[in-house]
């Protein structure tokens, strides 16, 4: 009994694995819609790129909203209790998607889902029909997005609560490579669902899609009751590993009444008064709509340019050798800092800006997917999916910032506020692509952006974008906290 108390258990991995499984299935979630609208849903509703564009863009715009105040729920309810409300509500908005084509059909009074689909394209009755079915999705995403702005701000929160800061990063790279491994795995299995219940004669075979990638969450929260609690009181977690996660106490109670400032609350209004906050909120604002540019648009750029569906054999080997790339390259992204902290002696906010400058420079090759597509549709994939694992890596460390600088009790309260400005920023991202996408098709040859016309012109704008973005936030989040410095509640 004496050796295993001395020897020190390993359960915060155990936690990271749970906040990893429940990354994924957030992602599964979000990718159903991506996946499933261009070759499933958009035939069966009419719907045009402008529409999928206001779809994203309106459930990026609540779920930034829902990001403000998400996190000081998490705050409030705590993680364990946070974090199963949080995904309870997401599975439940991602089951409700399967319902809107059976709604769609009796609001707009067709008879059948085919009905609706041989209505001539452009007339009353299609616009009628594409209106109707893109409401009832906006109102299923918003459940979704209701719910999923709690998973960041709860997945930080026992992150901070797990981990000493210098494997803070390292512990979210892992967790956060559930998002990878989400988008990775969903190219694989949606589609090829959605296709067996369509030719099995279930609906238009992506309702079922929607219904058992939305059962997953329900799992993992069987699991969660039982497994979480926190470390100071968990069955799991002995001395031994408990003192390694509050090895850090000890340097922060040089600070005069740190420790009573690690539990006292800050308001929401009050932390918009720090630097810090808004460095947070620009590392989020300009780079979190890349990100979901990527996840959401994806599929539809391969279908466009090259003609590969999502359904179809060359299409999901395209989106997985992306998303593969991701989540290989992206894993190292959280260990760099804890090699510059350990080997180089840097502290945890200098190593991991140092890090964060050299993932920035890894989006600059999404500026080479287009000029390069032209020789085969394999050059975008993988150069996407570089770009791509630059955000992981840097998101990963951005989100470890917020434990550098403020107390435990405020992490989620930030997580959420930085959540907020992300989904603000991918809110124009979004609109903004799907409005290009229509209007460079219309012009044809008419539009000519370095070389390439129409739509091809239009994507290699958006690429353009995300490429660049990730230096700005970086200039401008270093010229706002250019050195450590730690927020102290009075």
């Amino acid at each position: 009994m004496g050796n295993n108390q001395n020897k020190m258990t390993n359960y915060r991995w155990v936690i990271c694995a749970m906040l990893f499984f429940a990354t994924t299935v957030n992602y599964l979630d979000r990718q159903v819609l991506s996946l499933t609208w261009k070759d499933f849903i958009a035939p069966e509703f009419h719907w045009t790129d402008g529409d999928y564009g206001t779809i994203t863009a309106i459930f990026s715009l609540f779920y930034a909203v829902c990001m403000l105040f998400a996190g000081k729920f998490v705050d409030w309810m705590g993680t364990k209790k946070g974090f199963l409300w949080a995904i309870g509500v997401w599975s439940f908005g991602a089951c409700l998607h399967a319902a809107c084509g059976w709604a769609t059909m009796h609001m707009t009074g067709f008879e059948s889902v085919e009905a609706m689909t041989s209505v001539q394209a452009g007339s009353a009755a299609a616009l009628l029909v594409a209106t109707t079915s893109v409401w009832l999705f906006i109102a299923a995403r918003c459940v979704l997005a209701l719910g999923e702005a709690g998973n960041f701000p709860a997945a930080i929160k026992a992150t901070a609560e797990y981990f000493p800061k210098k494997d803070r990063a390292f512990a979210t790279s892992i967790f956060n490579a559930g998002a990878s491994i989400g988008a990775l795995i969903a190219p694989a299995t949606i589609p090829l669902l959605a296709q067996y219940f369509k030719d099995k004669g279930v609906g238009g075979g992506w309702e079922m899609a929607f219904i058992i990638i939305g059962g997953l969450g329900f799992i993992w929260m069987a699991f969660w009751v039982f497994m979480y609690n926190k470390p100071e009181k968990s069955k799991f977690v002995n001395a031994a590993e408990l003192e390694y996660i509050h090895q850090d106490d000890a340097e922060e109670a040089k600070v005069e009444d740190v420790k009573e400032s690690q539990e006292k609350p800050i308001s929401l209004w009050k932390c918009f008064t720090f630097k810090q906050t808004w460095s947070f909120i620009t590392g989020k604002f300009f780079t979190d709509g890349v990100w979901w540019f990527f996840l959401f648009w994806a599929p539809a750029y391969f279908s466009d340019q090259f003609g590969y569906k999502s359904s179809s054999g060359m299409g999901m080997i395209l989106i997985i050798t992306l998303y593969a790339i991701v989540t290989v390259v992206s894993i190292y992204g959280g260990y760099l800092p804890k090699i510059f902290v350990d080997k180089k002696g840097m502290n945890p906010y200098q190593g991991r800006m140092l890090a964060m400058l050299m993932f920035a420079f890894f989006p600059l090759f999404a500026l080479f997917a287009q000029p390069m597509g032209v020789h085969s549709a394999w050059w975008p994939a993988i150069f996407i999916g570089i770009a791509g694992a630059g955000h992981q890596a840097w998101s990963a460390n951005l989100f470890s910032t917020i434990g550098d600088m403020f107390p435990k009790s405020a992490i989620a309260t930030i997580t959420g506020i930085g959540g907020m400005a992300g989904g603000i920023g991918s809110f124009f991202i979004q609109k903004g692509a799907g409005m290009l996408f229509d209007k460079t098709a219309a012009l044809g040859s008419a539009f000519n952006f370095l070389g390439f016309e129409g739509k091809q012109g239009g994507y290699f704008i958006m690429f353009c974008f995300c490429g660049v973005a990730y230096l700005i936030a970086w200039s401008i989040m270093k010229s706002l906290v250019p050195k450590y410095k730690k927020v102290i509640v009075d």
